[in-house]
């Protein structure tokens, strides 16, 4: 990956090299032009040198004395450091000024030489193995009679230039060494000041990034980097106000959904799950930050939902059901699982809605025993009246024992009707006055409710040789409809009497609580199984229904407890178990 560098560190290094491929440029330039400055003045000068001693050597190689020539050259060249040495036109040394000419080699192809045999001035820098030094050469055609006779050259060493050119070399580049330290610094400068704003803009754009869109960007001086700052900081203000839209928008959401008692689950196109609400949460007992982000079948593991979503996103179509999501306590959900739509119109996932309808299906199972039971509690009355009395309308023999005898039956079961029906009706008037909550509350004492009610069953009870023992104080006092208490009591105890073996002890025990009274009724009748305990207090259940129509039950009494303590802001409840008794507790606020 590669690495990301701070902008001066992109300027100032630019800046800096282009200075010094400028300074390096410069001095070269420099040097280079004193180098030629110097060797076009020397040669120059050795032209001149040349031109002024030419018309010495002219008489003596018109007589051809080559020794005259050669000693010429030396007596010239003296003890300065210019060499002169005369070519013939073959290119043999005549003359020198500093070696024999008769050990020099032919100079016919020196360049110089070349270029003064064609009457040009010649001229040449080279390294000379005879003094063994760098020399610059100078070379004009000797002309006699309009004829180039021969060649003078005249050399000197170009070491001293050489010299020279380097002193002033070492001062150009100690002046540009200057002169780039002082760049350097200027180029830094100038880096920083571009490279500020810019840094600044992101240090702000950072705090934007952070979601602190008060902050303003400082407006540089340059117009470039003005006009981005400020389109940055309109960039914060519209980003602010729109986040504030989205977070109210967001808010808004999570409260409607919150709010909602109906669980609901997002899904994408993988089916993982993307929001979830509350109520979704205490249906599957789970949490948000566990569930989000999580294929739904890993966290909601119900084989029925899974068919419900699959078949949904399978024809992509709304889906409903029940799904009974768990058995102890057995609790039943309400699915409906439809295609989630953009607003492209493009299908994005899954939204289940669920309802916990455990209470509604409940109310209509019982609706269904209600109306079951109750037809076949008034057809079995109903069936024998009618079967008694077809019996008498067509036997004619008029026994008057048969017909007393009938009639008989016919009158319990026409009893046994009336019971019912008026049970139903107390039943109903003590809804009616929940409902509109018509009760007549008044302070009374606990203990006469349970001596009045006792005075009802006493004969019942007689019969049966049972005693009470009554376990109340004087001062335990409540508000209470007193009719409908003493009806609630009498049902408890009515059974209790009925269940229990003859000669036994009936316990009746009231007590104030922290935020109760409770009024407890035990018997040591059989005993209940815990199976039947739930469903104990709904209408016509019976736990032995052979037994209860023996006993003369309309299977109503436990229900119209119920409802009367309910109608007083309290609960009922049992306790038993087979063999070892019952006991119904009311539960009323103190």
């Amino acid at each position: 990956m590669k690495k990301n560098i701070k902008l001066i560190w992109r300027i100032y290094p630019s800046y800096l090299i282009l200075t010094l491929l400028v300074l390096a440029a410069v001095i070269w330039f420099t040097a280079f032009s004193w180098r030629n400055f110097f060797l076009e003045r020397t040669e120059a000068n050795l032209n001149a040198r040349a031109q002024l001693i030419e018309s010495m050597f002219i008489n003596s190689i018109q007589a051809s004395d080559i020794k005259s020539v050669d000693r010429l050259c030396k007596e010239i060249s003296g003890s300065s450091e210019t060499r002169i040495t005369i070519i013939l036109k073959n290119g043999k040394v005549i003359g020198d000024s500093i070696k024999d000419p008769a050990i020099m080699d032919n100079h016919a192809n020196r360049p110089e030489v070349q270029n003064a045999l064609h009457g040009k001035i010649g001229s040449f820098i080279r390294y000379s193995g005879t003094v063994r030094k760098k020399m610059m050469y100078v070379a004009r055609p000797l002309i006699i009679n309009k004829e180039i006779k021969s060649v003078l050259r005249i050399s000197i060493s170009i070491a001293s230039i050489d010299t020279e050119i380097r002193s002033i070399y070492y001062r150009i580049i100690a002046g540009g060494f200057f002169i780039a330290v002082i760049v350097s610094f200027i180029s830094f400068f100038i880096a920083q000041n571009i490279s500020r704003p810019v840094e600044e803009m992101r240090k702000g754009a950072e705090k934007f990034a952070v979601g602190d869109f008060d902050h303003r960007l400082y407006l540089p001086e340059t117009l470039e980097l003005a006009a981005l700052a400020n389109a940055m900081n309109k960039m914060a203000e519209q980003t602010k106000k729109r986040v504030a839209s989205i977070i109210n928008q967001r808010n808004e959401f999570k409260a409607v959904l919150s709010s909602m008692t109906e669980g609901i689950i997002a899904l994408d196109m993988e089916e993982i799950i993307i929001n979830i609400n509350n109520a979704a949460e205490k249906i599957f007992n789970l949490k948000q930050s566990t569930a989000k982000g999580k294929n739904l079948h890993e966290i909601i593991r119900n084989r029925d939902m899974q068919l419900l979503v699959s078949e949904s996103t399978l024809f992509n179509r709304f889906c409903e059901n029940d799904i009974i999501v768990s058995d102890n306590p057995e609790k039943i959900v309400n699915t409906n699982c439809a295609p989630l739509f953009n607003p492209d119109n493009k299908r994005i996932g899954s939204i289940i809605v669920l309802q916990d309808v455990t209470h509604v299906r409940h109310l209509e199972n019982i609706r269904k025993d209600f109306v079951a039971n109750v037809s076949h509690e008034i057809r079995t009355p109903l069936t024998a009246i009618k079967g008694f009395v077809e019996t008498m309308l067509y036997n004619h023999d008029h026994d008057i024992a048969k017909t007393e005898k009938f009639l008989g039956i016919i009158s319990k079961h026409v009893n046994r009707l009336e019971a019912i029906t008026e049970d139903l009706l107390s039943l109903a008037k003590i809804e009616k006055k929940d409902a509109r909550n018509e009760l007549r509350l008044e302070n009374s004492k606990i203990k006469d409710i349970i001596e009045t009610a006792l005075q009802m069953v006493e004969e019942i009870a007689k019969k049966k040789n049972i005693d009470f023992d009554i376990s109340c104080r004087d001062d335990i006092v409540a508000k209470t409809d007193i009719p409908l208490l003493e009806q609630a009591l009498v049902n408890l105890i009515d059974n209790a009497v009925k269940y229990s073996p003859e000669g036994e002890k009936i316990f009746i025990q009231a007590e104030r609580m922290e935020n109760e009274i409770m009024i407890n009724v035990k018997d040591n009748g059989p005993g209940i199984s815990e199976k039947h305990l739930p469903r104990l207090f709904e209408r016509f259940y019976r736990v032995d229904k052979a037994r209860s129509r023996s006993l003369g039950g309309t299977g109503l009494g436990l229900a119209i407890v119920k409802h009367i303590v309910q109608a007083h802001g309290g609960s009922v409840t049992a306790d038993s178990a087979p063999g070892k008794g019952s006991t119904f507790t009311i539960h009323l606020p103190s």
